[in-house]
């Protein structure tokens, strides 16, 4: 069954298969621990995606982990708060993973910091919102989604990955907090290359949020999924691949998160459920960190 959610999800978003994908190198700064490199790809589209590249200097990468920045309503911030220049310093996670070992790809997502248009940079533009809300709109026009640009896109962030950190297949996977987290959990499940997933502030039920009239990410707006599948079903496709579930029992995209977990139904599935809202804290962020490292040092 969790097989078939994945090929369901496929064939739904008409999603093609994972590619090698070329980059291109660029500035690389070297800091305490790590380095970090600028680098680009093009997206199925042509588009360019920019993300920077994080590796250990202490030792060769003993693996490595594509996170995927959180939206929070700053569309000017992107990969540069993983990176821990601008925004939560619970988000910074490339410089915290890269000092510990391993390979960190943090790229841009359609419509964040560097891939608005010819608005570039850390700072906000009063039409951020409006590109984000078209980059949805336009693609259903066409009976398309964001969703499958974003798994697409996702695809090959770990593709990248693999390549330009020369890193063991095996030992590669994803992680992301709140609009990272959906990013994550639905590119996991049509994924098998994600060989982990880290999951945080992202595991709500449709049903609860509906009736809680919590916001619906326009990356999940693709017409009908609802009727097909809810969030226990996708987090399942995971499964047996090593899952860790972050959440908050004040945060209303988490709000179920323990009761979707149990509906998922598998030892595969690692829970941290604390008594706060969705903002990561200095608990939370440690606990992913030291959940990632662990599964690259097996």
């Amino acid at each position: 069954m969790t097989n078939d959610i994945g090929a369901m999800l496929r064939e739904r978003l008409r999603l093609a298969a994972p590619v090698s994908v070329a980059f291109e190198h660029g500035d690389v700064d070297t800091f305490d621990g790590f380095t970090r490199e600028r680098i680009e790809y093009r997206g199925l589209e042509g588009d360019i995606i920019p993300a920077f590249l994080f590796m250990p200097t202490a030792q060769r990468a003993r693996g490595g982990v594509v996170v995927f920045h959180q939206h929070n309503g700053e569309f000017h911030f992107g990969k540069s708060e993983i990176a821990g220049d601008v925004g939560s310093p619970f988000q910074a996670f490339g410089p915290a993973l890269a000092r510990r070992g391993l390979a960190v790809l943090a790229p841009d997502a359609l419509t964040f910091e560097d891939r608005r248009g010819n608005v570039h940079g850390v700072e906000p533009h009063y039409y951020d919102w409006l590109q984000h809300y078209s980059a949805m709109s336009y693609r259903l026009l066409d009976g398309d989604t964001l969703m499958r640009k974003g798994l697409d896109d996702a695809q090959r962030a770990l593709s990248v990955l693999i390549d330009a950190a020369g890193l063991d297949a095996r030992r590669v996977g994803i992680a992301g907090h709140s609009y990272g987290g959906y990013t994550a959990l639905y590119h996991a499940a049509v994924d098998p290359r994600c060989r982990f997933a880290c999951i945080s502030g992202a595991v709500c039920s449709f049903d609860t949020r509906r009736r809680e009239e919590t916001g619906i990410t326009l990356f999940e707006a693709v017409p009908g999924l609802a009727q097909l599948i809810d969030t226990h079903d996708v987090l399942a496709a995971i499964g047996p691949r090593p899952t860790l579930v972050v959440s908050g029992t004040e945060d209303k995209y988490s709000r179920d998160a323990d009761q979707v977990v149990a509906r998922a139904a598998g030892d595969f599935i690692t829970a941290l459920r604390v008594e706060r809202g969705h903002a990561l804290e200095q608990e939370r962020f440690d606990a992913i960190v030291e959940w990632l490292v662990q599964r690259v040092s097996g």
